[in-house]
């Protein structure tokens, strides 16, 4: 399956309710944002707080068009604690911090629109 930013995309393939709760998507606060001048594009390495199940995890995030690093600490986030580690320049990106593309493709943070216990699992 490929993720597309195209708003005019056709709806991906119908997937069976087993495959949307494999995907483990939990609520994280941000506890530190730091700068990635290593990454080939502009970004960002978050430190979020899962809670006390998941844990803290560290985040790559292409997030410097919308966000300054300032601003990010206590913003609650949404993102895929259980995809493999993946390996960003010199950092592992231990969690996919999710978003949605604004008009021209740059990316929009998701998050709860009130405070809700780190760790929650969306549903």
């Amino acid at each position: 399956m490929h993720a597309t930013h195209d708003p005019t995309a056709p709806a991906s393939a119908v997937v069976g309710f087993d495959d949307f709760l494999a995907v483990d998507i939990r609520v994280g606060t941000i506890l530190e944002a730091l700068p990635f001048p290593e990454a080939r594009k502009p970004a960002y390495r978050l430190v979020i707080d899962f809670g006390p199940v998941i844990g803290v995890k560290r985040s790559s995030v292409q997030i410097t068009e919308h966000y300054t690093l300032e601003e990010l600490p206590g913003r609650q986030v949404a993102a895929v604690v259980n995809f493999p580690p993946r390996q960003i320049g010199p950092m592992m990106s231990e969690v996919l911090t999710l978003g949605f593309p604004d008009a021209d493709g740059k990316v929009v943070l998701i998050g709860p629109s009130v405070p809700v216990p780190n760790g929650g699992r969306l549903f």
